[in-house]
């Protein structure tokens, strides 16, 4: 253990080495609470406390009266504070313009590696435009993480996935005033299509267009 690490901490850590050497993948069960205590010479109740911190960072999940399984987000590096501040009135405006910054070199990146994985996410995700914002919901594959996991850089897709998921509100907000969903749509096709050509520079170019446009709308 180092210097300031509880024990809940590693054994967090130790758990995620069984989850890693087995090969274990998001849906697998693990070994109950009790069973890791006897392994691990430690209490019960410090092995539930070293799951709850797995829980936070989606690594694990819990199924109640089944059990506790690998979580989706157990391959993550980038995690979003859960105790977030409430939004600011400049939310909209800061999203939308960290977005134009980031997003245009990475929709480049997308085109020059066409990832096969991604390119699938991305043409899966390109209709989403033309459904209306119901509420706070969010779709399961968003056409922009979808871009940044075409550039084949899984930091790149965790780190558009993690600002959209920490400025959730801001996101779906930024949804219902740009309301053009054909537009929208007819934007993400030509994105898609110039991912799929390979051409780097049109796609940075209709990336910071069709950012542009919504911050427009919305008037960052």
């Amino acid at each position: 253990m180092t210097a300031g690490e509880t024990l809940s901490e590693r054994l967090a850590d130790d758990i995620m080495d069984i989850i890693r050497t087995g090969n274990l993948g998001p849906g697998d069960q693990l070994a109950s609470s009790r069973d890791l205590a006897r392994r691990f010479e430690v209490t019960t109740p410090t092995v539930r406390e070293a799951l709850r911190r797995l829980e936070a960072t989606g690594a694990v999940e819990f199924r109640h009266g089944s059990g506790t399984y690998v979580g989706a987000g157990v391959g993550r590096r980038l995690l979003a504070n859960p105790h977030r501040p409430s939004r600011t009135p400049d939310g909209v405006h800061e999203l939308i313009r960290a977005r134009l910054v980031l997003e245009p070199p990475i929709a480049a990146a997308a085109a020059r590696e066409r990832d096969a994985a991604g390119l699938a996410m991305l043409a899966e995700s390109v209709t989403n435009a033309l459904h209306p914002p119901v509420g706070d919901l969010r779709p399961a594959v968003h056409f922009h993480v979808a871009l940044a996991a075409t550039s084949g850089n899984a930091l790149l897709r965790e780190t558009v996935e993690a600002l959209l998921h920490v400025r959730a509100h801001d996101q779906v907000e930024i949804r219902h005033r740009y309301d053009d969903r054909e537009r929208d749509h007819a934007e993400h096709v030509a994105l898609l299509e110039a991912v799929r050509g390979g051409d780097p520079d049109l796609a940075d170019r209709l990336c910071r267009e069709h950012l542009a446009s919504i911050a427009a709308a919305v008037g960052a």
